[in-house]
């Protein structure tokens, strides 16, 4: 979704000032994003702090001072998924009441053995799924090219479709994908009684229920349950261990044991069966042991954050803001602005280096020429802030403008 990711290939009707504008300020926008990256690294306070704002030697150090923490260092490293990767399975499985769980070296991988395996046992590769869900945005039609799964689309509305769309769509599916939640519509969630309804239309039409569960470990305080009791209404669920937790990276999915055995069979077929991951699994089982505790903080404070920011846009005198959704589902959410996404992210870096207070961070082109959003996440070090304190940020990121 970024701007970095456009294609900016010439066509042959451009003459070539306007190309060579489009060079300049592309060429601009990337030096106002590599400065407000420095800025963000250096700002005293922000409302969260991302593995990947750290150094490889902050990462490294911090990894060896606290892994003993959640295992035995003394035990000897894995090879091919036993040791502490097989503990992490064991972990996670039971996290979310599954027979058994499956580690993947990416999400990209295990959705696509998942979806694969269920087109397999269903005899139809079709896969019913949002268009705004990641296999549609971000993974270059892998599930086509690679699994020769098939994609259909119940509602193109952003938000998650109904159980009406799910059981009067046209044509027959073998599995029903719900990203929970779906980030490109704002980290959106139905309710409770939704979902439940979502999922029995698909039964209904005998689909199976998949999961993407990137970010399901913040879903919790949304739906008022815990964790097993909403992975449960699934067939599979995969979940990831650095969107929410704060890993490396990596990832499960979770199911049934034969299910679970057979994703095994292919997550080695798609070169997933790496030699050693202990750097991943340990700090995985870090971020079940500290973040996963925390996130409905997270989650309630975002909600804090996401009041103070609007009552912030409104005695700036800002004429046209969105802040969705309204109430966020989880601890993140978008800010919408009519403004140029290069002079938002050239304030926010003007805002961190001068104050050291990091309210915003990526701005990216959003829908319309002169819109931009950004997604606003909450996590430990947003905690520090009250409404008062984002309240003034804003109005001083305004000022900016």
């Amino acid at each position: 979704m970024s701007d970095s990711g456009r294609d900016l290939t010439n066509d042959h009707g451009h003459d070539r000032d306007h190309d060579r504008d489009q060079d300049h300020r592309h060429g601009e926008g990337e030096c106002a994003r590599e400065r407000l990256r420095l800025a963000l690294r250096g700002a005293r306070r922000t409302l969260s702090r991302p593995a990947f704002d750290a150094t490889l030697g902050e990462l490294l150090s911090g990894l060896a001072a606290d892994a003993g923490e959640v295992y035995d260092l003394g035990e000897p490293a894995d090879l091919y998924g036993d040791g502490v990767v097989a503990d992490l399975e064991r972990r996670v499985a039971a996290l979310l009441g599954a027979e058994d769980a499956a580690f993947f070296p990416t999400g990209t991988m295990a959705q696509q053995v998942a979806l694969r395996c269920w087109a397999g046992r269903t005899g139809n590769a079709t896969v019913a799924l949002h268009p705004l869900a990641h296999p549609e945005q971000h993974e270059r039609g892998a599930f086509q090219a690679l699994s020769g799964l098939r994609t259909v689309h119940p509602t193109s509305e952003p938000r998650h479709p109904t159980a009406d769309e799910v059981r009067d769509f046209d044509e027959p599916f073998g599995a029903l994908m719900l990203e929970l939640p779906l980030r490109e519509a704002g980290f959106a969630l139905p309710s409770w009684e939704e979902l439940i309804e979502v999922v029995e239309a698909a039964r209904e039409r005998d689909a199976v229920v998949h999961f993407d569960g990137a970010r399901l470990w913040e879903c919790a305080t949304h739906f008022g349950r815990p964790l097993d009791e909403i992975a449960q209404l699934a067939d599979s669920v995969y979940v990831s261990f650095y969107k929410s937790l704060g890993g490396i990276g990596g990832a499960a999915v979770v199911g049934p044991a034969s299910f679970v055995a057979e994703a095994r069979a292919w997550r080695h077929r798609y070169g997933g069966q790496v030699f050693q991951q202990f750097p991943t699994a340990l700090s995985a089982l870090l971020g079940l042991s500290r973040e996963l505790p925390r996130l409905p903080s997270y989650v309630e404070h975002a909600r804090v954050v996401a009041d103070a920011l609007r009552a912030g846009f409104e005695e700036a005198g800002t004429p046209w803001f969105k802040v969705h959704p309204e109430t966020p589902h989880t601890h993140q959410f978008q800010v919408w602005l009519p403004h140029d996404a290069d002079a938002l992210v050239t304030a926010a870096a003007e805002q961190a280096e001068e104050t050291g207070n990091a309210l915003f961070r990526r701005w990216f082109a959003q829908g319309a020429p002169g819109v931009a959003m950004t997604e606003v996440t909450v996590t430990g070090p947003g905690l520090e802030w009250t409404a008062d304190d984002v309240r003034a940020a804003v109005k001083d990121f305004v000022r900016r403008l």
